[in-house]
């Protein structure tokens, strides 16, 4: 059942977040027989996917990109999926297993409730004895601290707010970061506008055959064996269709990063300057996890320590889907899954106990 018709009350399970580690969540607590509910901040299925610029690509096929039980279609013409493409498809996924997702139900607070959690929205409260939260990071875009950023006259727009190239047409735009999202964005405003990429360390892209099938395989036989080759010793960037055609026209030239703002543009730490009208902060996100404050766990590097995906420190709390510290690749569409599957048997292990 979807809608805010299905009233506040006590379940076994809450799941915090509809995004694509909630439905996973939910996909496996529907086949386990649960009593559960998917609390969704959104006014519409698609979590963070909904709010991602028109022109992104997964790093995968779609055969490669799919939650359990249900393959994502492969797109019309092939290729990779696009945001719209991932968008339509959890819509569909959630239809189809009939999961019990309220919204809007932006989830305010996670507290102590004697036996229970009682996860406060503003559609009621819900009394569980498992909370999973699934709240990804993209409510939570990370901008470095850079001096100069409150003088700069120019706009400033982040990977979460930035929707296409064409606001920033004729404009010289510097791009900040050595990520996959950095290097996508590159590759479209430089068709458009005068562009300058700035990185911490020399961006490397990952040989033309390899995507995120490989990715998600090499993250899992690390997880297995530490010893196992990194992702990061293969490269950071994945080449794309669009990266790739960027490539051979020079536009991925990388400049060292820049160490202030100024009124009109950004200095370098030779003394030079370099004006421009806009700077994208292609610079990541950290986990969103401010209603589990009261709660009162998390550490000062920003994450909860978990066993898998359990709190340590609060056994009926699960964090699922906020990357390798809560599962191997488990930000990505198959890694949720993955990681979604053993956090569930294990929550019905504790409540049939």
């Amino acid at each position: 059942m979807t809608g805010a018709s299905q009233p506040a009350g006590a379940v076994d399970v809450a799941v915090i977040g509809g995004g694509q580690a909630g439905l996973a969540a939910g996909y496996y607590l529907r086949r386990a027989g649960a009593d559960f509910v998917i609390l969704d901040a959104q006014e519409q299925p698609g979590g963070a996917w909904r709010h991602a610029w028109p022109s992104l690509r997964l790093f995968s096929p779609a055969q490669y990109s799919s939650l359990p039980g249900r393959m994502m279609p492969i797109p019309e013409g092939g290729g990779y999926p696009s945001a719209a493409d991932v968008v339509a498809y959890l819509t569909d996924y959630e239809q189809r297993y009939d999961l019990p997702v309220i919204r809007p139900a932006a989830v305010r607070a996670v507290r102590e409730a004697g036996e229970r959690l009682a996860v406060e929205t503003g559609a009621g409260t819900w009394r569980a004895r498992i909370v999973i939260s699934a709240t990804g990071t993209w409510g939570r875009p990370y901008v470095p601290h850079y001096a100069g950023r409150d003088v700069f006259r120019g706009r400033q727009l982040h990977t979460a707010t930035y929707l296409g190239p064409e606001p920033l047409r004729d404009m010289r735009v510097v791009v900040v970061g050595g990520g996959n999202s950095a290097a996508q964005i590159l590759a479209e405003v430089s068709t458009v506008a005068e562009t300058t990429w700035v990185t911490l360390r020399p961006p490397r892209l990952l040989p033309d055959e390899v995507d995120g099938r490989a990715l998600f395989d090499l993250a899992s036989r690390r997880a297995r064996c530490p010893d196992a080759p990194a992702i990061g010793e293969l490269g950071d960037i994945v080449a794309v269709s669009p990266v790739r055609q960027a490539r051979e026209r020079g536009a991925l030239k990388a400049e060292p990063m820049f160490t202030r703002l100024t009124p009109d543009g950004v200095a370098f730490s030779d003394g030079t300057t370099l004006g421009c009208d806009a700077i994208i902060w292609c610079t990541g996100f950290r986990p969103a996890l401010a209603h589990l404050a009261p709660l009162k766990l998390r550490k000062p590097g920003g994450t909860i320590p978990v066993d898998g995906t359990r709190a340590l420190a609060e056994m009926r709390l699960h964090l699922l889907g906020y990357g390798d510290w809560t599962g191997p690749a488990s930000a990505t569409l198959i890694g949720a899954g993955r990681s979604a599957k053993a956090t569930v048997a294990q929550i019905m292990r504790h409540l049939t106990a």
